[in-house]
């Protein structure tokens, strides 16, 4: 069954028309779900809920600005809805929220086509953040293929080619490239990357911006040139579209 049935909870409809950016939401757990929604919704948002894989799917395809995915429903794994969609050259931005918090639990969720992943229990407002950020990526989100200068990216396969070779990116490596390929030219600074890449809400003291791109860049251009992504002096990063 999609969505609610009592009270506010309309069965395959946005729940608020006049609002912003719609989401999708499938989760069986019907308080979790009631409480992402009216969250979701006070952020501008218009929501719609889903319960079942196969209810989910369908809502997904009749058209999304993000998906909110729980890993089990009613004993599914909520992951076939975006390995369906992607098989199918749907891009939309997916979040995977799940109680299964492990390295592999987390790396199959990207491998199966998430943007991200958020394990349970979790604070609401993070969500609603991984969201926006979800939604800054712009409204190019359901290309299938990108493509800046001699680099080729495809976000259904997940894969990245350099003047037609296979690069082997790992899944945080991918979603750098991937931020960077999105906007060719325009200066990214380290506090964009931390909080639209990484998720940090706070200026946090680290280096793994730094580090990350290091090792991107290594991949990118393994003679130790700088082709693809240059630095802007005291300011961030740049992929330059003319490699």
């Amino acid at each position: 069954m999609s969505s609610f049935e009592d009270g506010p909870r309309q069965a395959n409809r946005w729940t608020d028309a006049h609002a912003g950016s719609p989401v999708l939401v499938v989760e069986d757990e019907r308080e979790l779900a009631e409480e992402i929604r009216l969250e979701l919704q006070a952020s501008g948002h218009q929501v719609q809920l889903s319960e079942t894989v196969d209810d989910g799917l369908r809502a997904a395809r009749s058209g999304a600005a993000v998906l909110v995915i729980d890993r089990m429903l009613h004993g599914e794994d909520g992951l076939s809805i975006i390995e369906t969609l992607r098989g199918e050259g749907n891009a939309t931005p997916a979040l995977v929220i799940s109680a299964l918090s492990s390295v592999d639990e987390r790396i199959n969720g990207l491998k199966a086509g998430g943007d991200d992943y958020l394990v349970k229990p979790f604070d609401i407002r993070e969500l609603t953040a991984r969201v926006e950020a979800l939604l800054r990526r712009g409204g190019d989100a359901r290309q299938t293929r990108l493509q800046v200068g001699a680099l080729e990216m495809d976000l259904v396969e997940r894969t990245v080619q350099r003047d037609g070779k296979l690069i082997d990116l790992l899944p945080r490596e991918f979603a750098l490239l991937e931020y960077f390929m999105r906007r060719p030219d325009r200066i990214v600074t380290r506090a964009m990357l931390l909080e639209d890449v990484w998720n940090f809400k706070f200026m946090a003291q680290t280096n793994v911006v730094d580090v990350q791109v290091g090792n991107l860049r290594r991949k990118l251009d393994p003679s130790g040139g700088r082709r693809f992504i240059v630095n802007i002096r005291a300011v961030g990063f740049k992929l330059n579209a003319d490699t």
